[in-house]
């Protein structure tokens, strides 16, 4: 059996209990990968990275010299998550997104909570993501957050913590909407006897969040998506969602702001644009508000937004809540805004600025993970425990320099899952990115992206760093009278 040389060693396994032994909720998935060959397993594997390939799944990395574009690696043996589990993680992360709705719509306005010292107003002014132009906006319906990827982690005792929020310009959805196409090919028998939730209306239902944004009075408002163009490193993702949505895919240079409108060239003329899911960073989206140097958005765009004549998502300036440092304060502003303890609770975070913490994070740079707050994708950050004692000491000389620019938190046990790597399951370290749509409703997407670090003994799951992804299967119900085939069905496929 595949599974027999398997060991989940001293970590929380998402698929097995202790050698041998099966999560309850894993089991058929298990039973089902044993009963294979490995020759026919690899090329299940193999398969779904081709059936990807010509899908066009794909990212970019800007520093990358050997090409511009990179096919996401694929890894077939899925994350499972059981049905209980995941109700308590939806709920946590609506209580999240609501919170944080509560809390950029505030900054922007009232200031009611940096007023109250809740959270020290220096923390939210000095954030690079707080925009002053963007104060006294008031989007439709109070909504700034439509569209977030909140990522989650597993420690070695097995429970959930919030790593970051990502509410500029969330990427990722797209893998977990392709992913699961083609797991539905690799495994078909395994979705019905495991009753595994469906993530295939995603796009329906961010179709019905952007147009949440519009009046009702207003007939066939029509909806695009904002690119920076084919060379950005989530191009794909915009094209895919534009033509799973029927929405235009428009750059900077299709667009115009004309008689107080913005407006998008087509051969027919100049023609209104209502809704824009801009899949631009706030700094680049209007030269003429932000920075000159732009040739990425259009200039007047904001004061159209301003007026109420266009609707954006995410709106602008939720930057705020992304960064690393206003991080720490969500639980004081769940409790604020809700008056309730925050579910899903953060990973414990040393606050640079703060003089006593910072003396600790110092002396303990051998320990904690240190992260710009500023940063995303894996970038400007230090692992303390593999880094050598030059780097440690380069951070420590950055957080003396910049103590605002850095946080610091203990290093996770993240949770692992097996990946077929060659001709062997190694355990792998894993993230979650559920994705969480904010319009009439907040709707959390069932599962979401799982990022695995595909190089040995690494933390660091994000694509431009070496990791690859995995489909998520939220199992609401398992069938244990279930018959599977045993015999092949890679021919057939």
């Amino acid at each position: 059996m595949l599974f027999d040389a398997y060991d989940p060693g001293d970590f929380f396994d998402e698929l097995f209990v202790a050698p041998g032994q099966p999560r309850p909720e894993a089991d058929l998935l298990i039973q089902r990968v044993n009963a294979l060959a490995l020759s026919d397993l690899q090329q299940r594997q193999q398969t779904a990275q081709n059936a990807l390939f010509k899908l066009g799944v794909t990212f970019n990395v800007y520093s990358d010299n050997q090409g511009t574009e990179r096919i996401l690696p694929f890894d077939v043996i899925p994350r499972v998550v059981p049905g209980h589990e995941w109700e308590w993680l939806e709920k946590g992360l609506k209580q999240r997104i609501y919170a944080l709705n509560c809390f950029i719509h505030d900054v922007y306005n009232d200031q009611k909570i940096l007023n109250d010292g809740v959270i020290p107003r220096h923390v939210v002014e000095s954030a690079p993501g707080f925009l002053k132009p963007c104060m006294g906006l008031n989007p439709p319906n109070n909504i700034w957050c439509h569209i977030t990827g909140t990522d989650l982690v597993r420690d070695k005792d097995g429970r959930w913590y919030v790593l970051e929020d990502n509410m500029r310009c969330p990427s990722g959805v797209s893998y977990v909407l392709e992913n699961r196409r083609v797991m539905k090919n690799t495994f078909p028998h395994l979705f019905a006897a495991m009753d595994i939730a469906a993530v295939d209306d995603y796009a329906s239902q961010l179709l019905e969040t952007l147009l949440n944004l519009v009046p009702e009075t207003l007939i066939n408002p029509r909806v695009a998506v904002l690119t920076p163009g084919m060379y950005n490193s989530a191009y794909f993702e915009h094209s895919f969602l534009a033509q799973q949505m029927g929405a235009e895919l428009v750059e900077g240079r299709d667009l115009v702001v004309s008689d107080g409108y913005l407006k998008m060239r087509t051969t027919k003329g100049l023609e209104r644009v209502d809704v824009v899911y801009r899949r631009i960073d706030d700094d680049f989206i209007d030269p003429l508000a932000f920075r000159p140097d732009s040739l990425l958005g259009v200039p007047g765009l904001m004061e159209v937004y301003r007026a109420g004549r266009v609707a954006l998502a995410n709106a602008l300036g939720t930057g705020v809540a992304d960064d690393k440092l206003v991080y720490a304060y969500v639980p004081q502003m769940i409790r604020y805004y809700l008056d309730e303890n925050q579910i899903i609770p953060n990973v414990p975070t040393y606050l640079c600025e703060d003089e006593t913490q910072q003396a600790h994070v110092l002396t303990n740079l051998d320990q904690l993970v240190v992260k710009a707050t500023n940063a995303s994708g894996g970038y400007g950050m230090l692992v303390g425990p593999h880094a050598s004692e030059d780097e440690r000491a380069e951070f420590g000389d950055r957080i003396r320099a910049n103590p605002r620019g850095y946080i610091a938190q203990p290093t996770l046990c993240l949770s692992r899952v097996p990946t077929l790597i060659d001709d062997t399951f190694e355990g792998c370290h894993v993230d979650l990115r559920p994705y969480i749509l904010y319009g009439q409703d907040i709707y959390v997407n069932p599962g979401g992206l799982t990022r695995v670090a595909l190089k040995r003994g690494s933390l660091v799951v994000n694509s431009s760093q070496g990791g690859g992804s995995k489909d998520t299967w939220v199992v609401k119900s398992v069938n244990p009278n279930a018959q599977l085939p045993i015999q092949s069905q890679t021919q057939s496929q």
